[in-house]
């Protein structure tokens, strides 16, 4: 195309948006894109409203309103025991743009970066637009065991940052002391920095807590986080994410920061600040629920026939359909399921570069009941009918 940056002219549209759109095509129980149902705090809702009236409604600073940066550091020194003040936080608009400001703010032209796959889309294309070299390393199922030997030789000369996402999107990995310790160790001997995106940080199960980086010795000064509050209350689409760092290190950060968004609504930041101190109960509750959500669709798909993996954090579960007899893609079954079925999932490949596991998909319970008992049954219906082989490998009617 002309005049179009040929880096994102390719990139083409989201696996989301695509199985989202076919999901709405076919009035399927959407259990792809990662956005919560039924779990938004009434209160905090009006809360915005109540913000929304009273005002103001002009351009708060760009590194964020006073009370959202004292309720964020609040927060850190709260749960982690990280003691933060707010001139250490920058309030962005929503975790992707912070994501990005940090790319832009700290990566040169030349620079590598160390990635770990699976991983959120939105993590190469900037990096690369910013000038950044991947240096690509994987987990994978269905044990997600760090590979140390290749994480140590993903380092070298030229290496900057570490991106690091625990909970893990889309395996729901949490990373373990141990498995921290030695990501510290490399850092340390590299002198980089790591770009830690903890959204999911307070959605651990089964006695699970997470870790951030930043609490390990040595790793404040060189771990930047990413934090969410659109994961905190289950409201992703108020997009209000912020930056945590020392002041050295968000300097940078901010400089890019101005020339994205520059500031985000000042009700919206008002309302998240109110949230951050008064709704801990729902914060501190809200793993509970999911872990209820996520046993019920994992009991639900194993009795389908899947293979369910573990996960540890997250909204997500991961299930291998090999046991299913679907020969074709996860890319061909997660299309399959949504046209005929009627439940979308997303390809687990989707979040790696080639060479990926290819019989897994990615199904997010962060859904209501009622979403995650029809989207069961649906299944079930589908795989307990014994379709034709023509129909398991999306090539005939059932």
């Amino acid at each position: 195309m002309a005049h179009a940056n040929s880096l994102f002219a390719a990139c083409g549209t989201t696996i989301f948006e695509t199985m989202s759109r076919l999901a709405n095509t076919h009035g399927a129980v959407n259990l792809g894109q990662g956005f919560p149902e039924g779990l938004e705090p009434a209160a905090l809702v009006e809360r915005l409203a109540q913000a929304d009236r009273a005002g103001p409604h002009q351009y708060p600073s760009m590194m964020g309103t006073p009370s959202l940066r004292q309720a964020v550091a609040d927060h850190e020194t709260r749960a982690w025991g990280l003691a933060t003040r707010p001139e250490q936080v920058m309030v962005t608009s929503g975790a992707t743009e912070a994501l990005a400001a940090c790319f832009f703010g700290l990566i040169e032209p030349g620079d590598e970066v160390v990635l770990i796959e699976p991983l959120y889309d939105s993590y190469l294309p900037i990096i690369r637009r910013a000038g950044g070299t991947p240096k690509l390393v994987r987990v994978e199922p269905p044990h997600w065991t760090l590979p140390r030997e290749q994480l140590t030789a993903a380092f070298g000369p030229r290496t900057r940052l570490l991106v690091l996402n625990s909970p893990t999107n889309p395996c729901g990995k949490v990373y373990d002391a141990d498995e921290l310790a030695f990501i510290a160790d490399l850092l340390d001997r590299h002198d980089c920095l790591a770009v830690c995106d903890e959204v999911y940080e307070h959605l651990t199960f089964d006695g699970r807590r997470h870790i951030p980086l930043a609490s390990l010795p040595g790793m404040r000064a060189r771990a930047v986080k990413i934090g969410s509050a659109g994961k905190i209350f289950s409201l992703t689409g108020w997009k209000v994410g912020w930056v945590v760092a020392e002041t050295e290190v968000l300097a940078p950060i901010a400089k890019a920061h101005q020339f994205l968004t520059f500031t985000t609504p000042p009700s919206l930041q008002e309302a998240v600040a109110w949230g951050l101190e008064q709704q801990r109960d729902y914060l501190d509750g809200l793993a509970g629920v999911l872990q209820g959500r996520r046993d019920r669709l994992a009991a639900g798909l194993t009795a389908a026939g899947f293979r369910v993996l573990p996960t540890g954090g997250s909204y997500f579960l991961t299930a291998d359909f090999a046991p299913l007899g679907f020969t074709g893609s996860d890319a061909d079954f997660c299309r399959m399921i949504t046209e005929k079925a009627g439940v979308a999932a997303i390809p687990v490949s989707a979040f790696y570069q080639g060479g990926a596991p290819a019989h897994y998909a990615r199904f997010c319970f962060a859904k209501t009941d009622d979403a995650i008992d029809r989207a069961i049954e649906r299944l079930q219906v589908l795989w307990l009918a014994r379709p034709t082989k023509e129909a398991l490998d999306g090539r005939g009617p059932l």
